[in-house]
């Protein structure tokens, strides 16, 4: 299974430059240890020392906030787009 993954410019260091990666996972959680062995050091960016994603990281399925959803254990399918987004402040 093969899922589209949009890295953020901050973290396109840790994949060659590439704003877009090919990974697999049943779901998010196997995702992101997916991405930690194809992209070595990445999975420190994105998850704090439990393993939760990062508070001011938001990742989206096709479009759709996990936290609407079921979090990491969101389940994905062949074809998905996972975009991980960097929440933006200001006023």
């Amino acid at each position: 299974m093969t899922v589209k993954v949009l890295i953020p410019t901050p973290l396109q260091k840790f994949t060659n430059n590439q704003a877009t990666i090919e990974c697999g996972g049943a779901n998010i959680s196997e995702l992101i240890e997916a991405l930690e062995t194809n992209c070595p050091g990445i999975k420190k960016s994105l998850c704090d020392e439990q393993g939760t994603p990062r508070r001011f990281l938001n990742f989206y399925v096709n479009a759709e906030d996990i936290r609407f959803l079921e979090g990491t254990e969101t389940a994905l399918k062949d074809g998905d787009e996972v975009s991980i987004v960097p929440a933006v402040a200001g006023g």
